[in-house]
Formats: C-alpha cells, sequence, structure tokens
C-alpha cells in the first residue's frame, strides 16, 4: 500500500491544487446566492473534501456545495425564518440521506442512460464556457457559481454576456490571456512529463501570474487595477483562535413542523440525485473506469451534510465540475480530494491576504478550459454517429440545462431519453418477416400491451392460405392482452386456411379439443 501511495501522490497533490483553486470561488459564490455566510460555502467545501472523501469509495469524485441546490437553499432559509434553522433542517436531511444510503437506494444510479448523463457533462462544460466570458472580461456582477440561466442581477447566461463586451474592464483581458497561455503550455505532454517543468500545475502558474499582472498595474497602470468585486474576497481572522466565531450551529426550534421536514426530505432527496448523477458521470470519465457503490456514497454523503448541517455549512453532493478537474488533472485515487479538503481548510485560514489577490478573471481562465475539455466538438459528432435514439436525449440534455438549471435539464433529458428507450423496446420487441407467403412471427423478449396495436396490425397483414412460424422460445414475459391477441389469431386460423407452427407459446389452449 505504502508504494502504490508513494506512486500516485505527486499526481494526487498537483490535481488537489487544481481542484483547490476551482473550489475556492465556487464555494464562496454558492454560499453567496444561497443567501448563506461565505464561510457556509468554505465549510461545505472543506468536509466534502476530507469527511465524505474519506468515507466515500470514488476514486475522483469530489465533493463540496452544489449550485443546483442554491435556489432551494435560498427559498428554504427564507421560509423557515433564519439560517440556524434551516442548518438544523439540513442535519435531519443528512441523517435521512444516511439511512437512504444504508437500504441501498444508491442502486437508482445505475438507471440513468448514458445519453443524458453525457449531456449533462457537456451541458456542464457549455455553461461553465459561457459562465466564465463575463469574468473573463472583467464584468463581475455576477458570482463566479452561478449555473442557472437566469441570473440574480436580472440578466441571463447570454444578456450577462452582451453585458460584459459593453462594460468589459480592459485590466482583466491582459490577466486572462497569460492566463490561459500559462495553462495550455502547461498542459502539452512534454511539459507534464519533465521533472522541473511538470512539478507545479499550470492552474497554479496561471493564479500566481494574474496575482502579479494586477500588482505591476499598480505601477505601471492604475487604473485597470482589478480590486473589490473583481477579487476573491474571503473572511479573514487574525488569529485561529477566532475560528470558533466563523461557526453556526443549528435551531431546532421548528422540528415539529411540516415546513421543517419538507425542507428535509427536499435536500435529502435533490441532493442524493445530484451526487448519483455525478458519480456516475465521474466514473465514465475516469481512464481507469473504476465503479463508485453508489450506496456508500449515500452513506458518505448523509455523513456530511449532518456534520455540515452542525457547523454550519451549506448542503453536500458530489459535484461535477470539480469532479472533472480532478479527473483531468491527473488524479489517481480519493486522496486528491481529502487533500483539496485540507488545503481549504488551512490557506483559507492561514493565508486569507494572498488568496484575496487573486483575480476573478484569472481564474476564469482555469474554469474556461476545464469547460472547454467537457464540451470538446468532437464530442457532438461522436454522439451524432451513434443515431438518432442516442443523440436527440443528449442534444435535448444539453439545451435544456442551458436554458434552465441543471435538475430540470436532467428531468427533461430524462423524458426524451426514456421516449427512445420505450420505441426501442417497441419496435425491437416483436419481428415479423414474409417470404413467398411464409411468414415469420417471433417475439424476442418481454412483450407488453404497449406492442398490441403494433402485433394486430402485422397479424392483419397475414394473407389467407399462408403458412405461419409462431416463435415465442426467446420471450420471457408475454403480457395477457398479447396473449388474447395471439390467441385469436391462432383459433381463427383455419377459417382462413392459415397453417400455423407452434414454437415456444405455451399459452394456446384449443377449447374445441
Amino acid at each position: 500500500m505504502e508504494n502504490k501511495i508513494s506512486e500516485t501522490f505527486t499526481y494526487d497533490l498537483k490535481s488537489s491544487l487544481v481542484v483547490f483553486l476551482v473550489a475556492l470561488p465556487l464555494c464562496l459564490g454558492i454560499a453567496v446566492a444561497s443567501g448563506a455566510p461565505p464561510m457556509s460555502g468554505l465549510i461545505a467545501g472543506i468536509l466534502g473534501g476530507i469527511v465524505v472523501g474519506a468515507i466515500s469509495k470514488s476514486s475522483v469524485a469530489v465533493s463540496g456545495p452544489a449550485a443546483g441546490l442554491t435556489v432551494i437553499v435560498l427559498d428554504s432559509i427564507t421560509t423557515l425564518g433564519t439560517f440556524p434553522l434551516f442548518l438544523g433542517a439540513l442535519v435531519a436531511a443528512g441523517i435521512i440521506q444516511f439511512f437512504l444510503g444504508i437500504a441501498k437506494a444508491g442502486v437508482i444510479g445505475y438507471y440513468f442512460p448514458n445519453a443524458v448523463i453525457k449531456g449533462m457533462l457537456t451541458a456542464i462544460g457549455l455553461i461553465l464556457i459561457l459562465k466564465q466570458i463575463p469574468h473573463a472580461l472583467g464584468y463581475d456582477k455576477d458570482f463566479l457559481g452561478d449555473f442557472a440561466f437566469n441570473q440574480p442581477d436580472a440578466h441571463n447566461t447570454f444578456s450577462e454576456i452582451y453585458y460584459a463586451f459593453l462594460y468589459f474592464s480592459p485590466g482583466a483581458i491582459p490577466i486572462v490571456l497569460v492566463s490561459l497561455a500559462l495553462i495550455l503550455f502547461f498542459e502539452r505532454p512534454a511539459i507534464k512529463k519533465s521533472r522541473f517543468l511538470g512539478v507545479v500545475p499550470g492552474a497554479l502558474w496561471a493564479v500566481l501570474a494574474s496575482i502579479g499582472i494586477n500588482n505591476l498595474y499598480r505601477g505601471i497602470k492604475p487604473e485597470w487595477v482589478l480590486d473589490n468585486e473583481h477579487l476573491v474576497i474571503l473572511p479573514k481572522l487574525s488569529g485561529w483562535n477566532e475560528l470558533p466565531s466563523l461557526l453556526t450551529f443549528p435551531e431546532f426550534d421548528l422540528i415539529t413542523t411540516s415546513n421543517f421536514w419538507i425542507i428535509a426530505v427536499t435536500i435529502a432527496v435533490i441532493g442524493s440525485i445530484e451526487t448519483l448523477l455525478s458519480i456516475e458521470a465521474g466514473d465514465k470519465m475516469d481512464p481507469l473506469k473504476r465503479s463508485t457503490p453508489t450506496s456508500r456514497e449515500l452513506v458518505a454523503q448523509g455523513v456530511g451534510n449532518t456534520l455540515s448541517g452542525l457547523i454550519g455549512g451549506l448542503p453536500v453532493t458530489a459535484v461535477i465540475v470539480r469532479t472533472s478537474a480532478n479527473i483531468e488533472s491527473g488524479a489517481k485515487t480519493k486522496l486528491s480530494t481529502i487533500l483539496h479538503g485540507f488545503l481549504l481548510l488551512a490557506l483559507v485560514l492561514s493565508i486569507p491576504g494572498l488568496l484575496n489577490q487573486i483575480p476573478l478573471s484569472g481564474l476564469a481562465a482555469v474554469l474556461l478550459v476545464v469547460g472547454y475539455k467537457l464540451a470538446k466538438p468532437a464530442l457532438f459528432v461522436k454522439e451524432y454517429k451513434k443515431g438518432w435514439d442516442q443523440f436527440l436525449p443528449f442534444l435535448v440534455t444539453v439545451v435544456a440545462i442551458l436554458l434552465t438549471d441543471l435538475l430540470v435539464g436532467i428531468g427533461i433529458g430524462m423524458v426524451v431519453g426514456l421516449f427512445f428507450v420505450l420505441k426501442t423496446n417497441f419496435n425491437r420487441s416483436i419481428l415479423v418477416t414474409e417470404h413467398n407467403g411464409n411468414y415469420l412471427i417471433k417475439l424476442q423478449k418481454d412483450v407488453s400491451f404497449l406492442n398490441k396495436a403494433l402485433l394486430i396490425k402485422e397479424l392483419s397483414q397475414v394473407s389467407d392460405g399462408s403458412k405461419v412460424v409462431l416463435n415465442a422460445s426467446m420471450a420471457r414475459f408475454i403480457d395477457h392482452d398479447i396473449q388474447d391477441v395471439l390467441n385469436d389469431f391462432i383459433s381463427s386460423a383455419p377459417s382462413k386456411k392459415i397453417t400455423i407452427l407452434i414454437e415456444g407459446y405455451p399459452f394456446y389452449v384449443n377449447e374445441d379439443l
């Protein structure tokens, strides 16, 4: 085991640095969007990395506060009245989620269609690109972790880009261009393999360069300096003894009310769905194709959410942006996830002054690269070549998530995906072929009442005096409606001079005998 850790530690440490840089602004932004203290997002990120990461069996998934829950959290705090009362509901949600895992409810994760999962990944990539364009231009009116189409500043994803081009900050442009150049340079295989240049990930060089460029402006171009809303904003501590002052503890005064339990169940269910989707997507992206025990993941998330509620954090889920950044940065084991949690804990508390100098345009460059890797044009071509039954659910999922939000878009994609699954099964359950008046009617698998109309249509086209082979040897289930149609056809065959050979169909009884 020690040899294995020593072989993968360098990869995991590098990827944990990248995930830390991605997670830091997202934790803060999601907290602000949720109407919660900024520290609550960091607490969720720390617990998602250290606690959930330690309990989970996933090698690549990263957990933390989720953008998909911001509206639910904001509405829940408003409904219950205070943030501490919301934390009480979050503790209950964590306990519910824990027992969902114990009850093996994670099996639900295996029923999401592949086309929908790939559509979700691609949509997240496109959203990252579209949402980071304003930050790359220095138009930071909206928070960095917003993934919804309609934004708190009354704009939407596309109108925000329009205003960003009108009201851009000149100082942001060189920062994002230099940051992108550094990231792409350090992404080159030869650089990655270098014993010296490959030690520090390009994302970290990009962030350090963005800090340096912004400070350089102070001497040569003061009007280009990015400050206030254009920078990361962390709470500052004068000492570690002030740490308890940043924690918020839950209140359970409303535990006997219906609102309390409605919110707890909603967070548990929605959080579990988002986690299972992210886990499924992460496993598909994992180069080693490892499989995560989904019920164990729900147990881990339940523990994480319970602890998060107890000390003032936001709801925790597995999140695909951080997971994809983790995978693309070369993570080998879950140590990367755990290390990123410790980095959040240590660096946020020890060097907030330095972190507060990071321009959002520099972080936007990191997220733009992550987004492109998730939504390469080649992915659309690859899905198109698989046929419309795969491409259409994929495309609908992408568009629906772009124009609504993650959960609504996934729901729409699932409906379209389910339609094609039913259509495929419908068409393949019954095979009818004809040659020179000889018919083969083959029931190929489960045949439900949904196939009744098709079967009646096919049987009506069998000519009088024909020879028919009815083969049901491959069918594991034949609905009673289908049996009635076949039995009626068999009974009426003699009057039409149709000869029938029955194979593997035990449901016909000749009542004349």
